[in-house]
């Protein structure tokens, strides 16, 4: 089979595609014939040799896939052959096949084609795991999404708004602005020409956001606290703005506010199972209803990922980035 592999850190074109050996499955394991595969950040961060992988990581890229099951091992009583499939993986998604958890593996939704549910799984796993379990999100709040137009913040908007909260969001133009509006968003906010923090204190009658998932880290922290209400939650999973910021305790302790800094990679294999779980319960039924869709703007073939990548980091994309591998059903 092929998969992609980089030997160094790099721009896009140190990615290569090489013949290997098909995986055989663990007695716990499923392998996926794979269909599709989305481009997540980590995976740029991966490439570019910062992502700080931890010891024992896998280091092949793919952190999500969507595909048909070829092989089934013996401790596996749940699936069929060829049962239409996505995986939330640790790495690897960049293959024609991969092995993966049976517990880190989901039914596809009816309603997406195959190829589309590639761009479900890391986006649904990292909505439910932070705005719904961690986050406490539920109708009537008002909830600030950084990145409205990213893979993340396009189906986040889409939840939110089905769950019944009012969504503020941000973005960096007009067209991802308008975007944002039709995917659901009450209110967006264009980053190059305002201020969210007004927007959202002026939105709100000065009360603020009661929930905030933020992407940029160390850039936002303070305005997120400034614009967040009493008892309000911030929700940080990415550090694209940096690491490393002061911190207003005082601020935080007048209102009461939490500060979550989380990650879905690297957590146990029994919580990532549980955040599965709680997608296929809570977001797919929305899926399946039509009020949660993949926010998809490309699609590259396999043999073309460096395209792929200088695409997603070029900062144009609205949603997710893909790349088909094999040959989605007719």
């Amino acid at each position: 089979m092929r998969a992609v592999e980089f030997d160094h850190p790099g721009p896009p074109d140190v990615l290569r595609l090489i013949e290997t050996v098909p995986p055989t499955p663990k007695p716990n394991e499923i392998v996926i014939e794979v269909v599709s595969a989305g481009l997540n950040y980590a995976d740029l961060l991966q490439r570019r040799g910062v992502y700080g992988l931890k010891p024992g990581a896998v280091e092949r890229l793919g952190l999500e896939c969507a595909g048909r099951v070829v092989a089934i091992g013996a401790e596996v009583t749940d699936v069929a052959l060829g049962d239409e499939v996505c995986a939330l993986l640790a790495g690897g998604a960049y293959a024609e096949q991969v092995a993966v958890d049976a517990a880190l593996v989901l039914r596809a939704p009816a309603g997406p084609t195959l190829d589309e549910v590639g761009a479900l799984p890391e986006m649904a796993a990292t909505v439910w795991s932070n705005l719904i379990d961690l986050g406490g999100l539920r109708s009537g709040l008002d909830v600030l999404i950084h990145g409205g137009s990213g893979g993340i913040g396009s189906g986040a908007i889409q939840i939110a708004h089905a769950i019944g909260a009012r969504v503020f969001t941000t973005c960096g133009s007009e067209e991802k602005a308008a975007r944002c509006l039709a995917l659901g968003a009450d209110v967006v906010v264009n980053y190059r020409k305002t201020d969210f923090v007004e927007t959202v204190l002026r939105e709100t009658g000065g009360k603020g956001a009661d929930l905030i998932l933020d992407n940029m880290g160390a850039s936002y922290l303070a305005r997120n606290i400034e614009a967040s209400a009493m008892d309000a939650r911030i929700v940080m999973i990415g550090v694209q703005g940096g690491k490393i910021a002061e911190i207003d305790l005082g601020a935080m302790m007048e209102k009461r506010m939490a500060l979550h800094v989380t990650s879905l990679r690297d957590r146990p294999l029994g919580e990532r199972a549980r955040i599965l779980a709680g997608v296929q319960r809570d977001l797919w039924p929305l899926v399946e209803r039509g009020e949660l869709s993949p926010v998809i703007d490309r699609v590259f073939p396999f043999d073309d990922v460096i395209a792929a990548h200088c695409h997603a980091e070029s900062g144009d994309p609205v949603g997710k980035t893909l790349l088909r591998v094999g040959t989605p059903p007719r």
